[in-house]
């Protein structure tokens, strides 16, 4: 079969990759996740609500099952699946998550412990008061509509929001290399901060923060950095730190108990697994000041309850909750929103002024609207006021005309053939009648009813009042001034109407870190042949056997609180404190020390204790036969990495010795030096110098070319012999000779 190659379409496939995620990209940022600058609505919020006013889901109509709000929004206006729909629809209903629920929820919602919302079959909703607040005047035309995604239905791309709904209720979205993260703030304060705004547009940020110092969070808590909040206002990026509100109260038995009254906003909606975190420290004895954890939670509110044990530091307990557990959390501040069908990242000024432009068309429109209806309502009632004057003709003309738009002609343009009349007269006045169209129809459509004086009197003072809303219309279109005092005047009302006390209190705070009651102790470190570490207690390490003891080349005995310290033939010093090393059991591997340290491939001479290390003084010997005595109290440092000597090019330390003050005041240590080729030396250890642990040393021994120092020990006067490489050396027959001579033939015994 012969291809039809006019039917192959040849792509680069880069080129239609890059094309096509850029325009899934740029879907997702604008049609998806982040909100409109305007009503502080994405789409599919924006769809949820506009279908819920085509149901005539008002506030003072019975809510209507969840699942057919969604059913119409997924197939009307968002083709993306019932669950997101739900989700969204269920998230604006959450009062610990919006200062503002756009959403009036009947049924099983969730809750701020965590709770998912029922099955959108068994949830009923409506829209609430905040909701129409962004609804309102939607019959107006004030938004632009575009076609939906089968062209078969009209939607609205922005709303009508007579409130600055982005800062009040904030927002959270994730898009495409871009995320928004926008705090919820108090209703009064915003409102404050647009007038204030309109009434000077030069107004700065900092000054705009007197209005609007902080965002305000649903659940409350405490703002404990709020110098930053300049900084994130000017800049519109930035973090803020939350903590839990607590209360000190007296409990049983003389215990004291932290109550926490009111959490952080990034734990709302997950309280129980704040309340699980604080019971699981409590259970592994991270805290050992707490007694028990409580949930005393209800409608009224939030009540955590931590009792304390008797005569402990509650200020410190209360500094490592707030280092370790989810009571104080960081909020990251992004004020991305998409304007005019591109992302931005505003300030507080450019996100106030935006609302305040989008307010300054929306009201233009509103009033354009009124003033076109009051104009046409004008012209009818002129209309019908003058029919009344000549009443009698009308009738005549009504009754000699064969149809309704014969009657129509004669009304509007005076045409008066085919017409009988009763009179000349008559058909003179008709000859001149200049009723305009919509006039006309009104006439036609007139009850005689209106023909009674009272109705008449109606239509006069109508008539009044329509040209003064006229001129009223006129006068607000035509200034910036009093077109300002209208949307003032509004957004008062609002203000009157969402009125919100401020729940999140404002402070600065500095981080005091949590000082932890640690039990002092004695344990083991036992390290093996390849490495493993790890720490046992004392019961543990009598109960074990000589044999399993026998696998580990290094026992130290310590206590809980102090640090292991590791010397490195490349030297270098290392730290770990006892602490991070694991606690096992005798039968457990441990973890590998390279683990627990940035050893990397250096080779460990030397372990001991710090507490060790600092009462005793060292003796280092290197390759190339340098020789010192350093102070143990040189090491005393935070770091967990030193240089614990220096070292030539290509030199390396041989050994660590550790000698004890009863030792060194003894005065009858010798230092033995064995090398490569079999040579040793012995020199007294006073003949060795106590330099600082930054130097090289002195030289302890002349070598010959190719010739290094392979062992070095300390030895007292009683020791006979010593071993090295499994070969036992005659420490007596060591020959003594002064510090940098050449060594004697050593004498080995296998």
């Amino acid at each position: 079969m012969k291809k039809n190659t006019d039917q192959i379409i040849q792509l680069d496939f880069s080129e239609e990759m890059k094309n096509s995620y850029r325009d899934y990209a740029m879907s997702v940022i604008i049609a998806r996740a982040l909100p409109d600058v305007r009503d502080g609505l994405k789409p599919v919020q924006r769809r949820i609500l506009y279908s819920m006013v085509e149901l005539g889901l008002d506030p003072t109509k019975p809510h209507r099952k969840s699942a057919r709000i969604v059913g119409d929004t997924m197939g009307k206006y968002h083709p993306h699946g019932d669950s997101s729909i739900y989700e969204a629809l269920v998230h604006m209903s959450e009062d610990y998550s919006l200062m503002l629920p756009l959403v009036d929820g009947h049924g099983n919602f969730g809750s701020i412990d965590g709770d998912g919302a029922a099955a959108m079959r068994y949830t009923e909703a409506r829209l609430s008061p905040g909701a129409m607040a962004l609804l309102d005047h939607l019959e107006k035309g004030l938004i632009p509509f575009e076609p939906n995604f089968d062209n078969s239905e009209k939607e609205p791309t922005v709303l009508p929001a007579m409130i600055p709904n982005l800062l009040i209720n904030g927002t959270t979205g994730i898009a495409v290399g871009m995320a928004t993260n926008i705090p919820p703030h108090n209703p009064d304060e915003v409102i404050d901060g647009v007038i204030a705004y309109m009434d000077n547009p030069n107004i700065t940020v900092q000054k705009l923060m007197e209005y609007i110092p902080a965002p305000d969070f649903p659940t409350g808590g405490i703002i404990i950095n709020k110098d930053d909040m300049v900084n994130i206002y000017e800049t519109g990026e930035g973090k803020i730190r939350i903590r839990a509100k607590v209360e000190i109260e007296n409990g049983d038995n003389g215990r004291k108990n932290i109550v926490i009254t009111e959490i952080p906003y990034s734990v709302a909606g997950n309280k129980t697994k704040l309340v699980e975190g604080l019971a699981s420290l409590m259970k592994d004895k991270v805290f050992d000041e707490i007694y028990d954890i409580r949930d005393e939670s209800s409608k009224e509110g939030i009540r955590i309850v931590v009792e304390v044990k008797k005569d402990r530091d509650l200020e410190n307990l209360l500094n490592g909750l707030y280092k370790k557990t989810a009571l104080e959390d960081t909020y990251s501040v992004n004020l991305l929103a998409v304007k005019e069908q591109q992302p931005f990242v505003f300030n507080l000024k450019n996100m106030i002024s935006e609302f305040v432009d989008f307010q300054v068309d929306l009201y233009t429109k509103e009033y354009d609207y009124l003033l076109d209806k009051a104009q046409k309502r004008l012209e009818i009632v002129d209309g019908l006021i003058k029919a009344t004057d000549v009443i009698d003709l009308i009738i005549e003309i009504l009754r000699g005309s064969s149809s309704i738009k014969q009657a129509k002609s004669c009304l509007i343009e005076g045409i008066i053939e085919g017409i009988r009349f009763k009179s000349k007269q008559s058909e003179k006045e008709a000859s001149t009648l200049n009723f305009t169209e919509r006039q006309a129809d009104a006439i036609l459509s007139m009850q005689l009813s209106k023909l009674i004086g009272l109705e008449i009197l109606k239509l006069h003072d109508e008539n009044t009042s329509l040209k003064d809303s006229i001129e009223e219309y006129k006068k607000i279109l035509g200034s910036n001034k009093e077109l300002y005092k209208v949307i003032k005047g509004r957004l008062r009302e609002y203000k009157k109407i969402f009125h919100t006390p401020r729940r999140t209190q404002l402070m600065n705070a500095s981080i005091t870190e949590y000082v932890e009651e640690v039990k002092i102790e004695d344990i083991y470190i036992l390290i093996d042949r390849f490495g493993y570490t790890k720490s046992i207690d004392i019961a543990s390490y009598t109960r074990a056997s000589e044999d399993s003891l026998k696998e580990y080349v290094h026992i130290i005995l310590m206590k809980n609180t102090d640090k292991l310290c590791c010397f490195t033939a490349e030297g270098n010093m290392y730290q770990i404190k006892a602490e991070s090393i694991p606690k096992c059991k005798m039968k457990d591997k441990g973890t590998l020390i390279h683990n627990l340290c940035k050893l990397d491939k250096e080779t460990v001479i030397q372990y001991t204790s710090f507490e060790q290390l600092f009462e005793s003084q060292l003796l280092f010997v290197s390759k190339k036969g340098y020789i010192k005595q350093v102070s143990g109290a040189e090491f005393e440092t935070n770091r967990s990495q030193i240089n614990s000597t220096k070292l030539e090019d290509k030199d390396q330390l041989v050994s660590v010795t550790l000698l004890s003050a009863s030792e060194i005041l003894a005065g009858n240590m010798k230092v033995i030096l064995l090398t490569d080729k079999g040579l040793s030396l012995g020199f007294s250890l006073t003949e060795v110098s106590e330099l600082k642990k930054t130097s090289r040393g002195v030289k302890g021994i002349t070598l010959e070319k190719n010739d290094f120092v392979c062992y070095a020990s300390a030895v007292g006067p009683n020791e006979e012999t010593f071993t090295y490489d499994d070969k036992v050396l005659n420490a007596r027959k060591v020959r003594n000779r002064k510090r940098g001579d050449k060594g004697q033939k050593a004498q080995l015994e296998i």
